[in-house]
């Protein structure tokens, strides 16, 4: 392990196809809130999958609270998920089969856990929903499940790929509120930067690289002028290509 951090990779490459994902990557991961921001194919969701076990590296170590992961170990119960889709993550029919999954993996029989799933979903006014198929639910609330679930499960390092894409602004708000009282370790990855802004710690991947790392309000305004700047330059060469013609 790299220092005494808690959630960290050391010296990782990652290799998909003909394509070098991370070379020699190294990162501690200790602060409660991290916001991971980049454009589309910076690394954002493939340093999600590294830390979750969905992705084991060419070469390198990961690790999550004290568990390594070698290829032949899963992060059992440290590490919980939220994909960009929710219906590649949702597996039950119904909401309350879904949350009591969560429950089921901690020892409790399949009754208890439904029984518990429901008795949850009471306790936070969403009583109603415990029945609900999932197929009836929008597309923003398949994603707040898929939050619930994690929530239900407690695992001590949460992964949010682009929580707020699907939300309308009250699911936004709502979502946002729910991960500043989260008690667990949360790091989330977004386009929607002021979501991060507040955090203490943002890092701005690119090209597989930390292209900046540090307080969330400074790296947000580092990468939105840098956008800034790149979109300037593309009207530039538009405008002297149009003058070409």
């Amino acid at each position: 392990m790299v220092g005494d951090s808690a959630v960290g990779l050391k010296d990782v490459t990652l290799v998909r196809g003909r394509n070098t994902v991370f070379r020699g990557l190294t990162l501690e991961l200790n602060e409660p809130r991290i916001g991971l921001i980049g454009d589309n194919g910076a690394g954002k969701s493939s340093l999600f999958r590294l830390l979750c076990g969905l992705d084991m590296p060419s070469s390198g170590s990961v690790w999550v609270h004290g568990q390594d992961f070698d290829g032949s170990k899963h992060p059992q119960r440290a590490v919980g998920m939220m994909f960009q889709n929710p219906d590649e993550q949702i597996i039950f029919p119904t909401v309350e089969e879904e949350l009591a999954l969560g429950l089921e993996v901690t020892g409790l029989t399949r009754r208890l856990a439904r029984e518990r799933a429901r008795e949850w979903l009471q306790a936070r006014g969403l009583g109603p929903w415990a029945e609900r198929a999932i197929t009836s639910l929008s597309q923003g609330q398949r994603q707040h499940v898929c939050w619930l679930a994690l929530i239900i499960s407690a695992p001590r390092l949460l992964l949010l790929d682009e929580p707020f894409a699907s939300l309308d602004l009250p699911g936004q708000a709502l979502l946002d509120q729910e991960i500043q009282q989260a008690s667990q370790q949360i790091i989330v990855s977004t386009h929607l930067l002021d979501h991060v802004r507040r955090f203490d710690r943002v890092i701005w991947l690119a090209d597989g690289r930390i292209r900046a790392d540090g307080l969330g309000s400074e790296i947000c305004a580092a990468y939105e002028a840098d956008i800034a700047r790149r979109v300037a330059a593309h009207a530039l060469r538009i405008d002297a290509a149009d003058q070409v013609d």
